[in-house]
């Protein structure tokens, strides 16, 4: 590991970042160009005395799990995440392993993507990335540990999927559909050491998901119809749409009303409100 290499590319990694880049209000009395410490260790799920130590060439080698959050925090090109793996003394992803870099332009599109929820999902449904629109409808999954960033985690072992309203049949129906995606993706990876992890959680503490998993059925995303209970704006109805990115083995879920119904009228009013409320936070 080196630490002192290391400290320098991580500090100039988060010096070229603004908090628009990151989907964060700049704030005042910002006297250094890039994010705050603090800025980071949100993002990553991190403690801010962890980045300091880093920063400053103190800290311990960082593991892989680690590595992966602050790298994506950092929004930093495949090559510079190769660096920063090497630096801290381990081996970067390999092929075969599961895409979770971001790619820039993919960034970008969600940045204009501002009048529409729209999250970006890894091959086995991590939370990559989502505008300001998306954390204000769903909540801010940067707030979770990044282990639960992860829909099908939130779906059976937390409560990240809560404002989803639906019925006993849909939601079995839907329940199947998640567990074959996963399945799908781990007959692709089946060495993916982060895969491997999720999929342990999932069997060993949720009884349903292994039953489902022992049917051995497959699946993959679609386009659906969803409602969800927001606890200011009442129930929205909104259309769900999964668009791809191939090279990189994601998804960008786009969530859009019909025009002129309540659930428009409701997302023009998030638009205003909710983005302020998350801004402050």
């Amino acid at each position: 590991m080196d630490k002192a290499e290391l400290a320098i590319v991580l500090r100039t990694a988060r010096s070229r970042l603004t908090p628009a880049d990151v989907g964060l209000t700049g704030g005042h009395r910002r006297q250094v160009p890039g994010l705050r410490r603090e800025e980071v260790a949100h993002l990553a799920g991190l403690s801010v005395d962890y980045i300091v130590r880093l920063e400053q060439g103190r800290g311990p080698r960082p593991s892989e799990q680690v590595l992966r959050a602050l790298t994506r925090a950092l929004r930093v090109s495949e090559s510079d995440r190769d660096l920063i793996f090497r630096l801290a003394g381990g081996e970067p992803p390999q092929a075969g392993h599961i895409p979770l870099v971001i790619r820039p332009s993919v960034l970008r599109l969600l940045d204009r993507m501002a009048d529409l929820p729209a999250l970006l999902l890894s091959a086995k449904s991590d939370v990559l990335a989502c505008n300001p629109l998306a954390a204000a409808l769903f909540g801010d999954y940067s707030a979770h540990p990044p282990a639960e960033r992860n829909l099908l985690w939130q779906r059976f072992l937390g409560s990240g999927l809560d404002r989803l309203v639906t019925t006993p049949e849909a939601d079995a129906a839907d329940a199947v559909d998640c567990v074959g995606c996963l399945r799908t993706v781990h007959a692709k990876y089946p060495d993916d050491p982060g895969l491997t992890r999720l999929l342990t959680e999932l069997r060993t503490g949720s009884a349903r998901f292994d039953e489902l998993w022992r049917a051995g059925r497959s699946g993959q995303l679609r386009s659906r119809s969803v409602t969800l209970a927001h606890p200011e704006l009442g129930t929205l109805e909104l259309d769900c749409d999964v668009l791809l990115v191939p090279e990189a083995d994601q998804t960008v879920v786009v969530y859009s009303p019909a025009p002129g119904t309540p659930s428009a009228s409701a997302l023009d009013l998030l638009r205003v409100t909710g983005l302020q409320r998350f801004g402050v936070g």
